[in-house]
């Protein structure tokens, strides 16, 4: 057996996503398909790429060699076929990605309004590291990327980057029946004893972020479920637990979305493109309809709004 460009991306993908589950998923594999290619691999080159634990999958040393070697095969050759495909085609579709957030409701709307005759796709994804590992390797055009403050998401040429919603606090969804439920704020403290809810996209930093916040609250939470974001709602409606959410959703029934007293976490939205795909007034355009799109939805939650009229300066800019 010789080595081809599909098991190349799939150790690229174990590397980039730290798990084979999650690489398997990504490349539209069964896990038992990924899992028999690993080992291809591994019995050509002569030794294990990845080691696994509990916490996930790292590559060994000769991983590490394979991984880089892999990563500069693999731009040569979607760089080969983006040239002859031919850059900036006005009617090219433009395949866009968005963190899960209330916002995606208007992104298609409103970037085709400000991209007319583009065709829009749209890919909604919890973690922000898979959308921006995504835009590395030319699997999406452009992205509206929510960043945890504290934490950084590497993004490579030829992506770049513009701030769209520099600072915006991180609410807290909680049952109706909830005896902090009336209130309009709640203390971070005040939920040491709750179960919680990990957030989406834990590789992103949001889980450490998590657990920073309450521990210096003074407790260590219980992070008893997982959940994509929307699975977990129903979970929050029943009283089995509490999480994180963006400010911008509407409480779904049986739920209150309530800011967090002291803003204990925030969050920053980057608008993210690949320069070889968006001349500079395409991306000016999409901008303008990320932040159309966020507009759409700040009257979703009166809490929100509230913050938002007393902070223009996090407002976009355009």
């Amino acid at each position: 057996m010789d080595l081809d460009l599909r098991h190349l991306r799939l150790v690229c993908a174990i590397a980039e996503t730290g798990s084979l589950t999650r690489a398997a998923a990504r490349l539209e594999l069964s896990q038992p398909a990924a899992t028999h290619q690993l080992r291809q691999i591994e019995e050509l080159l002569g030794g294990e790429l990845f080691a696994r634990s509990r916490t996930g999958t790292r590559p060994t040393p000769l991983g590490h060699q394979v991984v880089a070697r892999a990563r500069i095969v693999l731009h040569e050759v979607d760089a080969l076929v983006h040239d002859l495909r031919g850059r900036h085609a006005p009617s090219a579709a433009l395949r866009l990605g968005c963190n899960h957030l209330a916002c995606v409701a208007s992104v298609v709307e409103r970037v085709g309004e400000a991209l007319p005759g583009r065709a829009v796709s749209l890919w909604i994804e919890p973690s922000t590291a898979l959308l921006a590992d995504a835009l590395a390797h030319g699997e999406l055009d452009a992205a509206l990327l929510g960043v945890i403050e504290g934490t950084e998401i590497a993004l490579r040429s030829p992506v770049v980057t513009r701030t769209l919603i520099p600072r915006h606090p991180i609410f807290v969804a909680l049952s109706a029946a909830h005896p902090l439920a009336g209130g309009a704020a709640v203390r971070l403290a005040d939920l040491a004893r709750e179960r919680w809810i990990s957030p989406p996209g834990g590789d992103d930093g949001s889980l450490a972020a998590l657990r920073a916040s309450c521990r210096a609250a003074g407790f260590e939470p219980d992070i008893r479920y997982d959940a994509p974001s929307g699975a977990g709602r129903p979970l929050v409606a029943a009283g089995h637990g509490v999480r994180l959410v963006d400010p911008t959703w509407p409480a779904p029934e049986g739920t209150v979305v309530l800011p967090l007293v002291g803003e204990p976490q925030v969050a920053r939205l980057t608008v993210a493109w690949r320069r070889d795909r968006l001349g500079p007034a395409d991306a000016a355009a999409l901008y303008r309809g990320f932040a159309a799109a966020f507009a759409d939805h700040v009257d979703d939650n009166p809490a929100f709004r509230k913050w938002w009229d007393a902070h223009p300066e996090s407002h976009p800019v355009v």
